[in-house]
């Protein structure tokens, strides 16, 4: 099935580059057919339910949060068991909805945080789409803003992205950086970033192995790289080290363009999907020593 998958990938990165290599001798109509083309196979999103899912856990509250084009979107709201627990935003990647990603967000959740997951436009129940890389940066602001009512101390604010989600947790930390100057709060305390990759471009050219110009080719950038200097937030960086779609060297390519304090944690033996689940006690002591998430309070002396 993986391998599958994989096959079906390359040949829908290698659709992108021959419509993108089109562009040039087409009108405008035809621009705009190749840009839906484009982005409906950067996102290929999977319509109902992942046949994995056996539905919501107690607890888990269903939110709707309005976006400009008088749409919404589904959310899933899931309150840690702790009061006043950390806060996490979490932004999923390209394909499958939130139905396909409970097991994560369960994992976040076993780890200390309170999870606020959302669906961007045009997936699962959220209305609007198809997505483009400008909608989901502005559908995962609108889902910061409600986490920043949820959980109001910004020091108990963090951002988790996954896969193609992780190009997305990183423009939203940027752009909330350039929020805050000088002395000003910072509005998260830390963004954690799984299985993600430096551009859209190198991530095709190296599932392709193709020379062309991609970086010129394709509209939806998500220029990780260029964005990581200019987060001011701790980073943590996580790769399984058997990752077959996003070789866990773009990783650490984001680590070594990242600014202190940073770390990247490679999950050995870990896949795409299922880095957080092989490497949970590595994961869960990384969150401890990195962000203080689970480490109790000292007793005081008598």
């Amino acid at each position: 099935m993986l391998v599958r998958f994989a096959d079906r990938s390359r040949a829908r990165w290698l659709g992108v580059l021959v419509f993108a290599g089109m562009i040039g001798a087409l009108p405008a109509a035809g621009l705009s057919f190749l840009s839906y083309k484009e982005r409906d196979l950067v996102f290929r999103v999977e319509p109902g339910i992942a046949h994995w899912y056996s539905g919501l856990p107690a607890g888990v509250q269903e939110l709707e949060l309005p976006v400009s084009d008088n749409h919404a979107l589904h959310a899933w709201w899931w309150p840690a068991p702790t009061r006043n627990a950390p806060a996490i935003l979490y932004l999923h990647g390209s394909r499958w909805n939130l139905t396909g990603q409970l097991y994560r967000i369960e994992q976040l959740r076993e780890f200390g945080f309170s999870v606020l997951a959302v669906d961007y436009r045009g997936f699962g129940k959220s209305r609007g789409g198809p997505p483009s890389e400008a909608s989901v940066y502005e559908d995962a602001r609108v889902a910061w803003e409600r986490l920043a009512r949820l959980q109001p101390d910004g020091k108990k604010r963090f951002i988790y992205g996954h896969s193609l989600g992780g190009a997305v947790a990183i423009e939203l930390a940027r752009s909330l950086g350039q929020q805050t100057t000088g002395r000003s709060r910072k509005p998260a305390a830390g963004l954690i970033v799984e299985s993600s990759f430096t551009s859209l471009a190198e991530v095709a050219a190296a599932l392709t192995s193709t020379r062309l110009p991609l970086q010129w080719l394709i509209s939806q950038k998500f220029d990780s790289i260029d964005k990581l200097p200019q987060v001011n937030i701790p980073v943590l960086l996580v790769h399984g080290t058997h990752d077959r779609y996003i070789p866990h060297r773009f990783s650490e390519q984001l680590y070594q363009a990242a600014v202190a304090p940073k770390k990247l944690l490679l999950i050995e033996g870990g896949s795409h999907n299922n880095a957080m689940r092989a490497g949970s006690d590595e994961y869960r002591k990384a969150l401890r020593d990195f962000f203080g998430i689970g480490r109790k309070a000292r007793s005081a002396r008598p």
